[in-house]
């Protein structure tokens, strides 16, 4: 599946804003996510590690990363 096609569904948090989450399922049962701002760059994983991923956003364990 294309990065350009697909049930891409924007994060509810993104309202109207221009830089927004998008997230659709892929193939083999896994969870996409892109940006707006970059969307032929996707990030893939399994539903489980998505959860994961999700949990740590939630819980704030992402707050202080920087890129270097």
């Amino acid at each position: 599946m294309s990065t350009s096609t697909g049930n891409w569904q924007k994060a509810s948090f993104s309202g109207n804003a221009a830089n927004c989450v998008y997230v659709a399922t892929g193939d083999n049962h896994t969870v996409r996510l892109r940006e707006s701002d970059a969307p032929d760059t996707t990030l893939t994983a399994t539903p489980a590690a998505f959860g994961v991923f999700i949990r740590a956003v939630k819980a704030g364990a992402l707050d202080r990363l920087t890129v270097g």
